[in-house]
């Protein structure tokens, strides 16, 4: 099959934050791997504001390229409805909508009937496509990179790590664990020990006791609204107001570390929670089950082999995206 691979090239469209690892890796480089031709549309170049040429290039290089299917990881509004149509009329167009959860209502609806076919990573927002008239939608998920070298756990560097980038919640809820006797070290944009190299990454995971995955970007806790004024206007202003699976959810358990994970909703379709992942529903619970796991280690591990398992068997991009192109042959 032809596809013409439709994404940003950078993190964010941002040079200076690097390459999008998501979607060099695993997106494209797995439609590679699986025996199709990928021919990249990136979009960087235009984010600066040269949206009407963009409508204009990206017509004129589907048409030169003529691709069996026109694979979107739409960012924001970048692209017409008019553009979107267009290329839907001629070739099978197929959008991943990766933050349904919390973006459905705002943006999703209203490009959703523009794609043949749609990606959503919530299956509870399936209802809502039928409500709207779209029907060809494909449950899928957000994964981890498909890694062939042999990866196994590394000697203990730290207890509790969290990779992630900074905001005013993850910053209290760390503080919050540091209060009860548990020291996060935190990496990512905007925290002082900077951000990974993706080599960086999965070494952290494998020689971390534990993972913290904290998905969450705002919360409703009482005692982080009081914390500062300014927690409040967070909270009220984000558009992340719902919390969602996402590729760290299978990263973590693929390069061989125990993830103690925010429990989100359908999580359990997954992961056994308590024999493949540990979850917590709050800082107090988050404290709790660090301290249990790090006394105990042999049910921490045998946990953390389980998820390993789990997860190179079924949560990589290369697995995700030939069952989605099985089912849309």
């Amino acid at each position: 099959m032809k596809i013409m691979y439709v994404d940003l090239e950078f993190d964010y469209g941002l040079e200076s934050r690097g390459i999008n690892t998501i979607g060099q890796m695993g997106f494209k480089r797995s439609f590679e791997e699986l025996g199709h031709t990928v021919t990249p549309f990136y979009y960087d170049k235009y984010l600066a504001g040269n949206l009407e040429q963009l409508q204009i290039d990206i017509k004129n290089f589907a048409d030169e390229v003529k691709p069996d299917l026109v694979f979107f990881i739409l960012f924001r509004d970048q692209f017409s409805k008019e553009t979107l149509q267009y290329l839907k009329s001629k070739y099978k167009t197929i959008n991943f909508f990766g933050d349904d959860s919390w973006r459905f209502d705002n943006f999703t609806v209203h490009y959703a009937p523009l794609f043949t076919y749609c990606m959503t990573s919530d299956k509870f927002s399936i209802p809502k496509y039928h409500a709207i008239g779209v029907l060809d939608v494909i449950s899928s998920q957000w994964a981890a990179i498909d890694d062939d070298r042999d990866i196994k756990p590394l000697p203990y560097k730290y207890d509790v790590s969290f990779i992630g980038g900074y905001n005013p919640y993850r910053a209290w809820f760390v503080k919050q664990l540091g209060k009860k006797g548990v020291k996060v070290h935190c990496f990512g944009n905007g925290w002082p020990n900077g951000p990974l190299s993706n080599d960086e990454m999965v070494k952290l995971f494998a020689s971390s006791k534990i993972n913290l995955n904290l998905s969450n970007s705002s919360s409703l806790d009482i005692r982080y609204l009081l914390a500062h004024p300014k927690n409040f206007a967070h909270t009220l202003h984000t558009k992340k107001n719902a919390s969602q699976i996402k590729a760290r959810n299978f990263e973590i358990n693929y390069y061989a570390g125990f993830q103690l994970a925010d429990y989100v909703a359908s999580l359990e379709d997954y992961y056994e929670i308590g024999k493949e992942i540990a979850c917590y529903a709050s800082p107090d619970e988050a404290q709790l089950l660090c301290k249990y796991y790090l006394n105990n280690e042999q049910e921490r591990e045998a946990i953390r082999d389980r998820g390993m398992i789990k997860a190179r068997a079924q949560y990589t991009y290369r697995y995700q995206l030939h069952k989605v192109l099985e089912k849309i042959k």
